[in-house]
């Protein structure tokens, strides 16, 4: 093979090795940013994350086929005995489901901190109703005891608040 022979063959290796990064860099760039599904966790000793589990599998007991012996034992075991004796005489007065504070049940829930203090925490939990392009949120405040980590109350927020 020629000098120039040998030439033009790495010219047109370096050439196709070239076109062949380029070709494939948008690909590894794409991949390298492609979202990571989000990573849910709690922990048994926080009382926020028990609030979030409870309204988690409350409203998937309450969705579709309504699963009301599950919603029954979801309550016996994340809310105080005192409140739950409260709990029915509000729903026996208001016609809804006191846990929810709504006669249907919302498609999504999300929970935040809101305050602590005398042995009890506060969570925020936002109920979304509705569909995408037009939803509609109701927010309750969530009670629960700090020894216990069970929920003692439940009120509707004051929508300014919001």
């Amino acid at each position: 093979m020629s000098a120039k022979s040998v030439n033009r063959t790495l010219k047109r290796t370096a050439a196709a090795l070239a076109l062949l990064l380029t070709l494939s860099a948008p690909a590894t760039a794409f991949a390298a940013e492609a979202p990571s599904p989000p990573v849910r966790a709690g922990s048994s000793d926080s009382a926020q994350d028990r609030v979030a589990a409870f309204y988690s599998a409350y409203i998937d007991a309450r969705s579709g086929e309504p699963d009301t012996s599950l919603a029954n034992a979801l309550r016996a075991h994340y809310l105080t005995k005192e409140f739950r004796i409260r709990l029915d005489a509000w729903e026996h007065s208001n016609h809804v489901d006191g846990v929810l504070r709504a006669q249907n049940t919302p498609r999504a829930w999300q929970v935040s901190y809101d305050n602590s203090g005398a042995g009890h925490t506060w969570t925020r939990v936002r109920l979304t109703w509705g569909d995408d392009q037009h939803p509609t949120y109701t927010y309750l405040s969530v009670q629960s005891d700090l020894s216990t980590k069970l929920i003692s109350d439940i009120k509707t927020e004051d929508p300014a608040k919001s």
